[in-house]
């Protein structure tokens, strides 16, 4: 049976000793870094050993292919992506030209990935950045209204899906006020509840329809006080009902130091809590195999969402002129500022 987790591996070829693992411990899916990208080849090579592991051709492998400071696949084998903010300055604010930029490079990514066997893609990023907040989100977002990163943010997905991978958007319920980086620190949100309604949540609701979500590791007062809502309890009831998603939720990495007590531990209050299935992304392996004494089998629930899921692959990809998308997309882009600002989120 399948665990509910989603893990990671040491570098750009599978050891043996990860080989066993893996095909003991059998997660839903897989998360690549830059640490396992050298070459197209190799890249191939390494999500077919991966799958192999687990006996299964479909195995979902994830990666978080941004663009800007967030680009796990880049040069000189791929194309450097600009940020998020820096699609409306090359559309000269035009919103629907914005829009059909931001589906382009969209699509462009999902025939980067799907070409070397990754098949979901950690995008869009709907978070809202609020004034005085942790750069940690920046100009990943789309914009600072939430009707607009709503509206981008299913442009990306739709590029994405047409392209044949799956999107996730993060981070569920809302990062944009965090003071902290959930890499380092546990940030802690006093909005009230009507002031996260009125902004943070509302790209989430508007995209509840997609298959996957991934948590914040943020505590927000107003629903739960004393936990982060990975592990909150209230918190995932809000996502499911308040929000209205019902697609697969998965934590962010469980090796973020926002998160206390050990792997386990993160693991099972995260699966407690109501997450279907945990994140670990870094490869340590004795870290793995302490989050796979704390995780269950899929079952009930979150078997259910992970077969519905594997249902929204689109099998055929959507036709385009690969060379022609990209020389239009690219001169999109000529004299656009396209360079990130804040820190490298989650480089492993």
């Amino acid at each position: 049976m399948t665990s509910a987790c989603i893990l990671g591996c040491s570098g750009p070829r599978l050891t043996a000793d990860e080989r066993d693992f893996f095909r003991d411990a059998r997660p839903w899916g897989f998360i690549l870094f830059r640490r396992n990208v050298e070459t197209p080849d190799q890249l191939r090579a390494l999500t077919r050993s991966l799958r192999e592991c687990v006996g299964r051709e479909d195995a979902p492998i994830l990666v978080d292919q941004e663009g800007g400071r967030v680009q796990r696949l880049g040069p000189p084998h791929w194309p450097k992506y600009p940020t998020a903010r820096a699609y409306g300055r090359a559309a000269g604010g035009d919103p629907a030209r914005t829009r059909e930029l931001v589906r382009l490079g969209a699509r462009l990514m999902a025939e980067d990935l799907r070409r070397v066997g990754i098949t979901v893609d950690c995008v869009p990023v709907v978070d809202v950045p609020q004034p005085g907040a942790h750069e940690i989100i920046g100009d990943r977002a789309y914009g600072e209204d939430p009707d607009t990163i709503a509206v981008l943010g299913r442009a990306a997905a739709e590029g994405l899906i047409a392209g044949g991978v799956l999107p996730v958007i993060k981070h569920i319920p809302g990062h944009g006020r965090a003071t902290a980086d959930s890499h380092h620190d546990l940030p802690v949100v006093d909005a009230s509840l009507e002031a996260l309604e009125a902004s943070d949540f509302r790209p989430f609701r508007a995209l509840s329809d997609m298959p996957m979500a991934m948590t914040a590791h943020v505590v927000y007062r107003a629903i739960d006080a004393k936990r982060p809502a990975t592990t909150s309890k209230k918190a995932i009831r809000l996502i499911r009902e308040r929000l209205g998603f019902d697609g697969l939720l998965m934590t962010d990495d469980l090796s973020m130091k926002a998160l206390q007590g050990s792997f386990e531990e993160r693991a099972a209050a995260s699966l407690k809590a109501g997450c279907d299935l945990v994140l670990h992304c870094n490869g340590d392996m004795a870290e793995m195999r302490a989050v796979l004494e704390g995780v269950t089998k899929l079952k009930g629930e979150g078997k259910r969402r992970a077969a519905e899921v594997m249902r929204r692959f689109v099998r055929d990809p959507e036709p385009f002129d690969e060379a022609e998308a990209r020389a239009r997309f690219d001169e999109a882009f000529v004299g656009a500022v396209t360079a990130s600002s804040g820190p490298p989120a989650g480089e492993a």
